[in-house]
């Protein structure tokens, strides 16, 4: 099975000028945790969580809407291209301990964001595990991957 298959279609997404209340109100309205961050070309360049938000407020002590994206971002981005296989994607968010992998097409644009949610989905389906040859054992193996606590530090 291949990324695209599996993944969100064009996910709602903001510039690093954004304030962290613009991100907020995003995954509210699309019931998600994370907002990739593009430039002016649709090409992602971050990624901000809801606890980047989180920990930003509380650090900073200022309303959201004072705070910009690109201060808070992670620009450690690990994308994904849509048509990659899924195999390949849990592998990626393995060894990056990372949830979500924003999708890009052949422009380097982002195109969509798979998450571990839509990973279980995909094999879950019925029908998607035989005809990927896969049994969910390397789901369970991609999660308790990235839950491993990391090291502080």
């Amino acid at each position: 099975m291949r990324v695209r298959e599996a993944m969100t279609d064009a996910p709602s997404a903001c510039t690093a000028t954004a304030s962290a209340s613009d991100a907020a109100r995003v995954m509210w309205d699309c019931d998600c945790g994370v907002v990739p961050v593009v430039d002016d070309a649709g090409c992602a360049v971050g990624i901000v969580t809801d606890r980047d938000i989180c920990m930003a407020a509380y650090f900073s002590g200022r309303p959201l809407s004072t705070i910009q994206l690109g201060d808070i971002m992670s620009r450690d981005l690990c994308t994904i291209d849509a048509d990659a296989d899924l195999a390949a994607a849990e592998r990626r968010m393995q060894e990056r301990q990372i949830r979500r992998l924003p999708v890009t097409g052949d422009n380097g644009c982002l195109i969509g964001m798979l998450s571990l949610g839509d990973v279980a989905q995909a094999v879950g389906s019925d029908g998607a595990a035989p005809a990927s040859g896969r049994d969910g054992q390397e789901l369970v193996r991609t999660v308790t991957k990235v839950s491993e606590p990391r090291l502080q530090a």
